[in-house]
């Protein structure tokens, strides 16, 4: 995940998920149900907006944009280096979309340039998180929605069973587990203090990896969202936060 030398920022955690070798983590049965989950969700919280002006930081994994172009949405994705690009090629039509090269922690828009500004599987890799959210608040002019793993989860005990994981991942790497309270504290500072919390799995993702039967965790997660352990214990999450 290492840039050209020449690259005037730092290496940035989007290289890595807009490779090939990443996007294998989601196919099979069970990857297609995580998509399938990420998308409903994420096109729940932006009925609002219709047609809105949508900036995905970090989308080079193709796995947002698409859907959103499909539903009509204005979509600017931005990535570190051209290779992340390449993925959404293969995806989207030219002219569909737009794509720009940029330091994801100082891109180059004015305020308020999208309506919204998404950024998924990006937050729990970047060591300067705050300096994210304050750039991703800075550019949305409606709501900001990121996904992140939740604390309050069977993440509590990621460390301990973070090999074991990565056996079953193989390619996983070490991530940030956030609390809720932290994150709406740092959006607040920017002037977002709406929270929405949308928790997709009470189950690890690596369980249902290592399950690879797509309808055994779809029965699942139905059953754990019916109960309630979803919406207490679920992770990742995904967030929506609009301006106060």
């Amino acid at each position: 995940m290492n840039r050209p030398s020449s690259a005037p920022w730092p290496p940035f955690a989007d290289v890595e998920t807009s490779s090939e070798g990443y996007a294998r983590r989601f196919s099979g049965e069970a990857g297609k149900f995580f998509l399938e989950v990420q998308t409903r969700i994420t096109l729940e919280l932006l009925k609002p907006w219709p047609g809105a002006r949508v900036l995905d930081v970090g989308g080079g994994h193709g796995q947002i944009a698409p859907p959103l172009v499909e539903a009509g949405y204005n979509v600017t994705v931005a990535g570190s280096t051209s290779a992340c690009q390449e993925r959404l090629a293969g995806q989207l039509a030219p002219g569909s979309y737009a794509f720009q090269i940029a330091d994801l922690l100082a891109l180059p828009f004015e305020d308020k340039a999208f309506d919204i500004v998404l950024s998924f599987r990006l937050l729990p890799h970047v060591e300067s998180w705050g300096l994210l959210i304050a750039e991703l608040s800075r550019l949305a002019g409606k709501a900001v929605i990121v996904d992140y793993p939740d604390i309050r989860s069977v993440n509590l005990f990621s460390r301990i069973f973070f090999q074991a994981k990565k056996a079953i991942e193989k390619n996983t790497r070490p991530f940030r587990c956030f609390s809720r309270r932290e994150l709406v504290r740092e959006f607040k500072k920017n002037g977002f203090s709406r929270p929405l919390f949308r928790p997709e799995f009470f189950l690890p993702m690596a369980l249902h990896r290592a399950l690879s039967k797509g309808s055994w965790s779809k029965s699942m997660e139905s059953f754990s969202q019916r109960i309630g352990l979803t919406s207490l214990l679920g992770s990742p999450v995904i967030l929506r936060e609009t301006p106060r």
